[in-house]
């Protein structure tokens, strides 16, 4: 029997064609449908879809069920969307077509905290089926969650959590930039943050997996995100922001115990950002601190996801998050 693992790609928008791409470049994988609701899509030989310089010999399907009809596989690669709402159904699809799933829907890191029927739902599903289901990212899924909490292993005491990554979304793709405001007046940026679906997801899951790991219980979660405006002209392949425009946010979340602040993680992504990294310290026994840069949230979330198919596949059946499974790595 091949060892090679079957994949296929769920979702054909910016991070689903990357990943497609790294899934066919990587040796032990084999790129065998891919899934997209688009028109403009549905029908195109997805190596055309994805940006290889080369066909696939396989077409864009609208639905799942089409491309099985057409291939056997073992896994899917999924990144729709990040709200349960939008992605729980068709992750129930995948379970009951009997494949693994490795996903970038934020919600989906640690559901069980702001969504516990369903995320009880799809480990349910998930166990009947035998397969495991896994969401994962540069964050959450890596910063400001497992990464931390693997530093934690070098530590007898921990009193505090701060992490704070910094974006130069100028180099971002175009529906990034525009999920953080850019070119949007600040009441129109203050009005779209007040009717959700904007800005970054994933922060009170993140906070959800620290809490829970280390025992803590998260007696207050606090939220905030500010716009930051531009002071000069700035222009990028996708926008154009004049001054005391919108070119970016900052997210802040608090997490508390009942004696104080325990864990505080800050978002800041705005188009040309100074000092771009990630600053993880820990208060304790040790102290520590530990900076990252070149930390490409496109990139990483595509390496992050194709790195844990492995994982995956060999995991107990049910839903688990990144810090159930042994560390995922370069392989």
């Amino acid at each position: 029997m091949s060892n090679t693992v079957r994949v296929i790609q769920y979702g054909l928008g910016p991070i689903g064609s990357a990943a497609a791409r790294h899934v066919v470049e990587r040796a032990g994988l084999e790129l065998v449908g891919g899934v997209d609701i688009d028109p403009a899509k549905v029908g195109r030989d997805v190596g055309q879809v994805i940006g290889l310089d080369r066909p696939l010999g396989f077409a864009v399907v609208e639905k799942l069920a089409q491309a099985l009809a057409q291939t056997e596989a073992d896994v899917v690669l999924h990144t729709t969307s990040s709200y349960f709402d939008l992605f729980k159904d068709q992750i129930i699809e995948i379970l009951e077509a009997g494949l693994d799933i490795v996903s970038t829907a934020e919600e989906l890191s640690f559901p069980w905290l702001a969504h516990p029927k369903e995320a009880a739902e799809i480990d349910a599903a998930a166990r009947r089926a035998g397969k495991t289901v896994l969401a994962t990212g540069v964050n959450p899924g890596f910063l400001m969650d497992s990464l931390p909490l693997h530093l934690t292993a070098i530590c007898q005491q921990v009193d505090r959590i701060e992490v704070t990554r910094v974006i130069n979304a100028s180099t971002r793709r175009g529906p990034f930039q525009a999920k953080i405001g850019s070119g949007m007046t600040v009441d129109d940026f203050r009005a779209r943050m007040a009717a959700g679906r904007m800005g970054h997801v994933g922060l009170p899951e993140s906070m959800g997996m620290v809490f829970h790991t280390l025992g803590k219980k998260l007696a207050r979660y606090e939220a905030s995100i500010e716009p930051i405006v531009a002071d000069r002209l700035i222009k990028t392949e996708h926008f154009e922001v004049q001054p005391g425009q919108v070119s970016g946010l900052k997210q802040v979340a608090r997490g508390y115990t009942d004696e104080s602040e325990f864990m505080n993680l800050t978002f800041i992504a705005a188009l040309e950002a100074k000092d771009e990294g990630d600053t993880i310290k820990i208060t304790g026994r040790p102290n520590l601190e530990v900076k990252l840069k070149g930390t490409n949230g496109d990139t990483a979330t595509t390496a992050i996801a194709v790195n844990a198919i492995r994982r995956v596949k060999e995991a107990a059946p049910g839903l688990v998050t990144m810090r159930d499974l042994p560390i995922v790595t370069l392989w």
